[in-house]
């Protein structure tokens, strides 16, 4: 077939289609509301609450601002008509002239690369259709362009058109683009930021200079030379505005960004978009804005530091929960949310290195031991999956005999595994599976080392059992959601069930607090006025720094990586990585709770960090323990 001959059918289909589209739209449609020209929705934006009542974000996709077509500078108006319908004043809604042009060169090319919509066509879509393209929706579009062309003026037309149009970003209409691009009003826009915004609309994502800041300035500069060959701009002003840098305004910051982006993804499909965005409703978020301010403060600061010192491709997170409730006051999804939204508090998976050793103790304490117990630390080998293994310490020594206290403590490798062996590798897997840690699970003794991939979200549900005594509490971060009427159209209820009896959660607790407290007195810096515990975890290369702390108000974990998972570097331990991010957070927020409550047959005693016999507080190796 030849190219002329499928030309003049395409023409042919066209016109029939276009006959039977009149036809059957005036017979079968009902009247379309054509006062959606002269007036502008009245959407609702959704707030977002912090866990005091105040607002901290909102969603909205219709930034609108609507103003006159007077209040419009002429060279935007002529930037439009350049970029997207220059003989706009001059057809009735659509242009056979541009359908035929089109046509042609979209059969040279084999494909679709030129559109043929005037201004009109754009409104009409914008106000009546969604995005999904048909050959019907074309047909109506063209149809209802050219009743629109008799009911309403061109200027009317025009100023709706860029009342309406949409620049991305959430961003609709000429008026609230400038304000958001550069923070001046429409009528201040100089030639080249006009151009910039004809181009924009063309295909929003590519050509937004909030996301592609070169194509964009390529595009603006395209209009710029239509405006020129079209004779509305002179070359001298071509020159200027074509050098004109793009000079946008920098971008509003955030709070919780990673957060409200999640939020906005789980409601989105829960609620759906129409109801999110311009419902207005009213989403109760588990979120202190105070504690989050200091999250994000102590972790740019720090993450800042260690870029510079170890690797710039260096990532983390951050989440901290309330003890008792498990909503979420703090969440730092990572280091910079404008070049990656990628929320590690939620999605990332890395091994879980010795965070996991808790849970070893918990289930031989729950089976009758006691952190008094000995063991020694000493050369280590077995065989499993046909091969020889023999593990060792971080720093490859071995300290002979100590209690489980001691061991925990200094997270000691070789009685993690003996203890793990001792206790069953099937009971600690169980018990990690009731403190909702996910898996997979291989049932070999390098699980005492951490072994096992897990998220920030599921080591900070885990490390708040020992917190809350021996219970769990699903970390959330909505409380409900009201509809514009307050009525609640969505409610979470988290899990909650005790893993662990009181006597066994004590126990751990305080073990926990013997590192915290031998760090306390180690340390230069100011230390928090509470009780508090603590553990550190190392993978393999320290690619993972992790630490997860608490005190009787706050459960907080966080990790310091890579994204891609590489090695850091020798001698990368969480006490100068992940471990100052948590205590200078936990400086900076206010102290609700500062005692942790024992079970009361826990009784209170000091052992010889070696021996587990009874000694003097005064003794260098001394460990307080609990036992009952």
């Amino acid at each position: 077939m030849t190219l002329l001959l499928r030309f003049t059918l395409n023409l042919f289909f066209l016109f029939l289609a276009f006959i039977f589209g009149i036809y059957f739209y005036i017979t079968h449609h009902p009247i379309v509301d054509f006062s959606l020209l002269e007036r502008y929705s009245a959407t609702q934006p959704t707030l977002l609450l912090d866990d005091q009542g105040n607002e901290w974000g909102r969603f909205t996709i219709d930034r609108r601002e609507p103003i006159q077509l007077a209040q419009m500078p002429p060279h935007l108006i002529n930037a439009f008509l350049a970029a997207e319908d220059r003989a706009f004043f001059n057809h009735s809604g659509i242009s056979l002239k541009g359908i035929v042009r089109s046509t042609l060169v979209n059969l040279y090319h084999r494909r679709k690369v030129q559109g043929a919509s005037t201004i009109t066509q754009q409104l009409v879509r914008l106000l009546f259709f969604d995005s999904h393209k048909t050959f019907t929706r074309k047909v109506k579009e063209q149809l209802l362009a050219l009743i629109v062309e008799q009911q309403f003026t061109k200027e009317q037309i025009l100023q709706a058109y860029l009342n309406h149009v949409y620049f991305g970003c959430g961003i609709y209409g000429v008026e609230a683009a400038s304000q958001r691009f550069w923070g001046k009003k429409t009528a201040e826009l100089t030639v080249a930021q006009a151009a910039m915004l004809a181009g924009i609309v063309r295909s929003p994502g590519n050509y937004c200079p909030l996301i592609v800041p070169a194509s964009a300035q390529k595009r603006r500069n395209l209009i710029l030379y239509l405006m020129t060959s079209t004779g509305v701009l002179d070359d001298a002003t071509f020159v200027q505005a074509r050098a004109e840098p793009l000079m946008l305004k920098p971008p509003e910051k955030q709070l919780a960004p990673h957060l409200k982006e999640t939020i906005r993804i789980m409601l989105e499909q829960e609620l759906g978009k129409d109801l999110l965005y311009t419902g207005g409703l009213t989403i109760q978020t588990t979120i202190n804005k105070a504690a989050q301010q200091q999250a994000e403060r102590s972790f740019y600061e720090q993450c800042s530091h260690l870029k510079k010192e170890i690797a710039p491709e260096l990532d983390g997170a951050l989440i901290s929960i309330d003890t008792q409730s498990g909503e979420v006051k703090a969440l730092v999804g990572g280091y910079e949310y404008a070049t990656s939204k990628w929320n590690r508090a939620l999605q990332a998976r890395r091994q879980m290195g010795s965070v996991f050793k808790p849970l070893i103790y918990a289930t031989a304490i729950d089976k009758g031991s006691s952190f008094a117990n000995t063991e020694i630390d000493e050369p280590f080998e077995l065989t499993f999956g046909g091969q020889l293994w023999a593990p060792k310490n971080y720093y490859g020594d071995f300290y002979g005999k100590m209690t489980l206290a001691q061991a925990l403590a200094q997270s000691c490798n070789i009685i993690a595994i003996k203890t793990l062996l001792h206790v069953g590798i099937d009971s600690v897997i169980e018990l990690a599976k009731k403190c909702h840690v996910q898996g997979p699970f291989y049932e070999y003794p390098s699980l005492a080392l951490g072994c096992i991939d897990t998220t920030l979200k599921e080591v900070v549900g885990m490390f708040n059992i020992f917190a809350n005594d021996g219970v769990y509490v699903e970390p959330h971060f909505i409380r409900f959601v009201k509809d514009a009427w307050g009525k609640k159209i969505y409610k979470l209820v988290p899990a909650k069930e005790r893993i662990l009896s009181s006597h066994t959660a004590g126990q751990v607790t305080k073990a926990l607090s013997i590192g915290m407290g031998r760090a306390r007195k180690r340390g230069t810096q100011p230390w928090i006025e509470s009780d508090s515990i603590g553990k550190t975890g190392t993978t393999n290369d320290s690619r993972t720094c992790w630490f997860a702390g608490a005190t009787p108000h706050l459960t907080t974990a966080l990790y310091i990586g890579c994204d891609d998972n590489r090695s850091m570097g020798e001698d990368i331990f969480p006490v100068r990585t992940a471990f100052p991010i948590w205590l200078a957070y936990n400086r900076g927020i206010p102290i609700v709770r500062t005692k942790f409550t024992y079970e009361p047959s826990l009784q209170e005693v000091t052992v010889h960090g070696s021996t587990g016999k009874p000694c003097s507080s005064r003794v260098a190796e001394a460990v307080t323990i609990l036992v009952g």
